[in-house]
């Protein structure tokens, strides 16, 4: 009797055609639990990942939400292994990278909307208070991008002499702060307000411009400048 011949996993026919429509109409064809579903059958082979796309955009929100989530939060979801939340976490990375290198490579005054794209992909979402330092020279270029301290869900402290040290150490002539609320509210706070003062007094002496501080979180952004707050 002839051996019976294999039948193919019912998600083959699927990641087929799911592949086939992100050749053909490219990611805005996608909605973003199939543009995760291309993501996973690279880190996930042999099983149907659908169910697992859902879950990842059910318990993070979105696409952001999910890359955007620790390692740990990732494999609390059935399905996620260590090994696909590092490949969620390293696509999240590349990201980053790509809309850093971009922003080095012009001056960072003329590329707004680009550098507000760029904190808000790295710190919208964190679950805890990051203050990072954007160190400009004198044509306004981005080189060096730094945290300066990270704290908790709703506070992190700004050290004025320590900013001022690694700004000379760097050949700094301008900066801009930026810090992440995980609250969502992106407003600034009486806090925030006087921190921004200390720091645009300590710089004086320097002759060292702050540009801006910029306030990310989830529900979007605020400027110091556009607020008239500097």
């Amino acid at each position: 009797m002839a051996e019976p011949v294999p039948t193919k996993p019912h998600y083959t026919g699927h990641r087929d055609r799911l592949r086939q429509r992100f050749i053909e109409g490219g990611a805005d064809a996608l909605p973003d639990y199939e543009l995760l579903e291309l993501i996973l059958f690279m880190a996930i082979p042999r099983r149907d990942v659908k169910p697992v796309a859902k879950d990842l955009i059910d318990r993070f929100d979105d696409l952001n939400g999910v890359l955007s989530a620790t390692p740990k939060e990732l494999e609390g979801i059935k399905g996620i292994s260590e090994t696909t939340a590092i490949t969620l976490k390293a696509i999240q990375a590349t990201g980053l990278r790509m809309l850093k290198q971009d922003l080095m490579s012009r001056p960072l005054l003329n590329s707004w909307q680009r550098l507000v794209e760029y904190c808000e992909a790295g710190m919208a979402r964190d679950s805890k208070e990051h203050f990072r330092l954007l160190f400009l020279n004198k044509k306004n270029e981005l080189i060096a991008d730094e945290i300066q301290q990270s704290g908790t869900v709703d506070h992190t402290p700004a050290y004025p002499r320590e900013i001022m040290k690694r700004a000379l150490e760097l050949g700094a002539t301008a900066l801009i702060l930026v810090h992440n609320h995980p609250s969502g509210d992106p407003n600034p706070s009486q806090a925030d307000i006087q921190m921004t003062q200390n720091i645009i007094k300590a710089a004086q002496p320097f002759d060292i411009i702050i540009h801006d501080h910029l306030i990310v979180s989830r529900n979007g952004t605020s400027s110091f400048k556009t607020l008239g707050l500097i």
